[in-house]
């Protein structure tokens, strides 16, 4: 099984996560991984990013990735930071080569199947589908599946915890996205637990 793979299957949802603070990022990742979430994707939205990668490396039992991730350079950057697996929202062939070169887990963003067929020539099967409830929704995943059934999903963008047992059962989603975890502001480490105490009964 391939290390990105290993880490799509690890909980069934993985928090996207846009941290203003890095002084809010230990705890949010403490409070996710006491819920059962340790995969954690730290989005490149705020200035402060690298450095909450770094924090939440500290956090025992945490995986933590880089989300919204566009070029090479932001790519390296993350990886110097510490970043054990790589999220982008699209996939071009430049950042796709160098990701492919590092050898980093990567979940590159697709919606159509011309995304899908670029990835497929860099050697890549496993994708986000982004953004998720805008590109056609289940239906559009589940055509899309049809003439790439080696390929495996996790759908971003717009999903809720109401709306995840839906896009979990459809057969190539190993697991979703989901930005519904950690409100904002200063956190609230016992609310956050319990949301992602929620997400993770969704594996059951």
């Amino acid at each position: 099984m391939k290390p990105i793979e290993t880490i799509m299957r690890t909980a069934p949802v993985i928090p996207v996560l846009v941290i203003e603070d890095v002084a809010h990022a230990v705890p949010v990742a403490r409070a996710l991984v006491a819920g059962g979430l340790r995969v954690l994707e730290v989005t490149l939205r705020t200035p402060c990013a690298l450095d909450v990668i770094k924090a939440m490396r500290g956090v025992e039992g945490a995986i933590v990735g880089a989300g919204t991730v566009v070029n090479p350079d932001e790519l390296k950057a993350s990886i110097d930071a510490g970043a054990e697996f790589i999220v982008s929202p699209g996939l071009t062939p430049r950042l796709g080569e160098a990701a492919v070169a590092s050898g980093i887990p990567f979940l590159p963003g697709t919606a159509n199947a011309a995304d899908i067929m670029l990835g497929l020539d860099l050697g890549l099967a496993h994708f986000k589908f982004f953004p998720a409830a805008t590109s056609g929704g289940i239906p559009a995943l589940k055509a899309l599946s049809g003439p790439f059934g080696q390929v495996l999903f996790c759908p971003t963008g717009g999903i809720t915890q109401a709306t995840a047992p839906d896009w979990l059962a459809v057969d190539p989603v190993l697991c979703v996205g989901g930005s519904w975890l950690v409100g904002k502001g200063i956190p609230d480490e016992e609310a956050i637990a319990a949301a992602a105490s929620a997400a993770f009964a969704l594996a059951v």
